[in-house]
């Protein structure tokens, strides 16, 4: 055990350092405030803005959509069904399934689609295929955690003679912690992923300003500026590398103040 979490501290600082240690040389204010000018990629003025806005425009859209259609099957799952139902076990194992599914499977898919619609690669079409990969983590995490809170709740709820809804409420109430964990490891899958992302969004030096024009992110700012031969071009990957580590952070820290700030309620 001992060893076992000795590499894995020594890998996780390994990493982090080597992020930080390149990517600090080249990171400015110029960096995370400009577009990319005329010859950015080949090592003169600009910044990558562009990926950090759509990133962030991406990974937001898609978490709420994926919170919109995760909460009421969750719900569903443990409220309406039984306990041992068939359908609940389908659904449980079909979403098993498509949790462990790569990522650039979900962006063929979605690029099929996207061809079968005639749309070409746009803001909207990463969001889409950012929704559909988080949904069965959101879905997987937060049906764990409404199974384990007592089922003495729903029943006292119940006897009490509330509503369906007002019993829907207490129950988002307990699992709130849960679903604060399923967002927090969901945002941190979408914010990273580049190959679904390359299928659906595109890339463009331009901040998008409709659903329609493609999004730059800033996986695939790290992967297009870290295979150019040119050595500035290369440390500037690297500092996109930081700012998404940074943005991963931030959102970590905010995650367990919000599952502790829910786990009050918890009983």
């Amino acid at each position: 055990m001992w060893l076992s979490m000795a590499i894995v501290v020594v890998l996780v600082v390994s990493v982090v350092w080597t992020v930080f240690s390149k990517g600090a040389k080249a990171m400015s204010w110029e960096m995370v405030s400009k577009l990319p000018g005329g010859g950015f990629y080949i090592g003169k003025e600009g910044g990558f803005l562009n990926a950090i806005v759509g990133s962030l425009m991406i990974v937001g859209a898609s978490t709420v959509l994926g919170l919109l259609v995760s909460i009421p099957v969750v719900l569903f799952l443990n409220v309406y069904l039984h306990k041992e139902s068939r359908l609940a076990y389908v659904v449980r194992l079909a979403f098993d399934v498509l949790f462990g599914v790569p990522s650039i499977v979900y962006g063929a898919f979605g690029f099929t689609l996207m061809i079968w619609f005639g749309l070409r690669t746009s803001l909207l079409g990463g969001i889409i295929v950012i929704t559909l990969l988080i949904i069965p983590i959101f879905v997987r995490t937060m049906d764990e955690a409404s199974r384990n809170f007592p089922r003495g709740i729903l029943d006292a709820c119940l006897s009490l003679g509330a509503t369906r809804w007002e019993t829907l409420k207490v129950v988002v109430r307990q699992i709130a912690p849960g679903i604060a964990t399923a967002t927090l490891l969901s945002v941190g899958r979408a914010i990273g992923d580049a190959a679904s992302v390359m299928f659906t969004a595109g890339y463009t030096d331009s901040i998008p300003t409709s659903l329609s024009q493609p999004a730059a992110t800033l996986p695939l700012a790290v992967f297009f500026q870290l295979s150019s031969p040119i050595p500035e071009v290369v440390d500037r990957a690297y500092a996109a590398a930081l700012v998404l580590t940074i943005i991963v952070l931030l959102i970590s820290i905010a995650g367990r103040f919000i599952t502790s700030h829910f786990s009050r309620h918890k009983v």
